[in-house]
């Protein structure tokens, strides 16, 4: 097991240093079909099952660009204030490694598609930063390695690797920020809110799932140091593939802490990847960085530029959804929420969800009921975010309606939201494989409150007598009978009628 670097107090760092970032996010786009080809563009197949020889890169296959992909870039663009591009045009990013089918990438270089923009994320205290976008440009996405028979899944200590060429060629826009100055104590925070805000944006326009688990929304955290007073930034490393929101903030702050310690110490930063480990929260030294030169750019001769038009442009903006920010603000005007409990409901990331959720047709309190109490839980158990839970909003608004129903009791409905989680399926898909629905038949009930009356003499004899609270025995024996799937105020008006009250 590699040892944990050291690391400095947090506070001594701040005191000696101030942190610089840089964030490059990741997106997959979720169009039908790849980047430069035909293939099905789809998570989760059979390795090597959605391959073609241009996302293979076998000799005299030439690729065509996916229109819906440079559209989804472009919207991306506007929504984050950027200026978009009115020539630009692809580049081979040329580097050799086994999950790369043709030893380059096809990606943009100095020509992005959309740039110069920002966004404004709102920290716990309510507090708002401004991050900076450099650019955002298309790409492709690499194929996948797995190393198998090491300890860690890395493949240093691996037996052997296998490759899945399924993501080779799959629709990427990363998304670089300008350096990140000024955050100082809370740059760690920053990081993690800059990338929820992206996320929620990404999944306010449609143009990814944003699964974070899965791999859709990737972020590398470059992390550097500048002593007090100096005006040159450090040498910076980048944090790979960070795959959770917290890991980012834990990703950050632990490298902000080791950079600072090798300094202090008459050491120098190595310019490298670093790869993050969730169990430990700390980082590892990964391979050294290439710099631009390294990966010898240059433009793609098998694809034509791109041009967008103004009118083009313009009917794309038209297109944009009500943005993460502005939804809250009407949020908390509709359902009357203080500035504590929406900022509570976005830290918990479920004010998206719950308008979601409310925007499928269920009723805001069922809709905030939901996904703060019950569905918080079930993410804690399970170690993923809210959103990255397999149940979508439309599905909870779906099991509210059949509790408002009388389909379902509270109770029942739990069980169903546990079976989509599960992957069985739709709530009505699992109420009818799990038996759940609520008995509402009167002669069935009635049959089942005789039983429970008649091996209860001494509680239905009470009942007669005018002590109607006692009917809460009979109630829970028909309850545990029904599997809990009995209507409890029918059952206790049965109950009550039967004892002639």
């Amino acid at each position: 097991m590699t040892a944990v670097a050291e690391i400095m107090d947090y506070d001594e760092v701040l005191a000696r240093f101030d942190p610089v970032l840089g964030l490059e996010v990741h997106v997959e786009l979720s169009t039908k079909t790849k980047m430069f080809c035909g293939c099905a563009n789809a998570f989760g197949a059979e390795p090597n099952t959605q391959v073609c020889p241009v996302c293979l890169g076998l000799p005299g296959a030439l690729p065509a660009v996916n229109g819906k992909a440079v559209e989804a870039a472009i919207r991306i663009g506007l929504a984050l204030n950027c200026q978009v591009a009115e020539w630009c045009r692809f580049a081979r990013k040329n580097y050799f490694y086994p999950d790369m089918p043709k030893n380059f990438q096809t990606s943009q270089y100095d020509e992005p598609i959309v740039f110069d923009g920002h966004l404004d994320v709102v920290l716990d205290d309510g507090e708002t930063f401004r991050v900076d976008i450099e650019r955002a440009h298309m790409e492709e996405d690499t194929g996948k390695s797995l190393h198998m028979g090491g300890a860690t899944g890395r493949i240093h200590g691996a037996d052997y690797s296998l490759l899945d060429y399924n993501r080779a060629g799959v629709p990427l826009i990363e998304i670089v920020t300008k350096p990140i100055t000024g955050a100082g104590e809370r740059a760690p925070e920053v990081a993690r809110a800059y990338v929820t805000a992206l996320r929620d944006l990404l999944r306010a326009l449609n143009v990814s799932d944003v699964r974070m688990d899965q791999g859709s929304l990737r972020c590398d955290a470059n992390v550097s140091l500048m002593p007090k007073g100096a005006d040159e930034f450090g040498t910076r490393t980048e944090t790979k593939n960070v795959n959770s929101l917290r890991s980012v903030e834990r990703a950050v702050r632990f490298e902000m802490q080791r950079h600072a310690a090798v300094l202090t110490s008459g050491g120098s930063i190595r310019q490298e990847t670093r790869h993050f480990d969730e169990s430990t929260g700390s980082t590892s030294a990964g391979r050294p960085k290439e710099t631009q030169e390294d990966y010898r750019y240059f433009p793609e001769p098998d694809l034509v530029p791109i041009a967008p038009s103004r009118e083009w442009v313009e009917e794309l903006s038209k297109t944009l959804p009500e943005l993460p920010w502005e939804r809250r603000r009407r949020a908390k005007e509709e359902w009357g929420l203080s500035d504590e409990e929406l900022r509570d409901l976005v830290n918990a990331g479920a004010l998206e969800l719950i308008a979601e959720t409310v925007e499928a047709g269920a009723a805001p309190g069922d809709a905030r009921s939901w996904w703060v109490a019950y569905l918080s839980q079930q993410a804690n158990a399970r170690g993923v975010e809210l959103a990255d839970l397999d149940i979508t909003p439309k599905q909870v608004a779906r099991v509210a309606a059949l509790v408002g129903e009388g389909k379902l009791t509270n109770k029942l409905a739990r069980q169903v939201v546990d079976g989509v989680l599960d992957g069985e399926g739709e709530p009505d898909e699992v109420v009818a494989a799990r038996g759940l629905e609520v008995v509402s038949d009167d002669s069935e009930l009635q049959k089942a409150v005789d039983e429970a009356l008649a091996a209860q003499p001494d509680i239905a004899e009470k009942i007669r007598g005018g002590k109607v609270q006692a009917a809460g025995a009979v109630v829970g024996s028909v309850m545990k009978a029904t599997k809990g799937q009995a209507d409890a105020k029918r059952v206790r008006e049965l109950v009550l009628k039967a004892c002639g009250q």
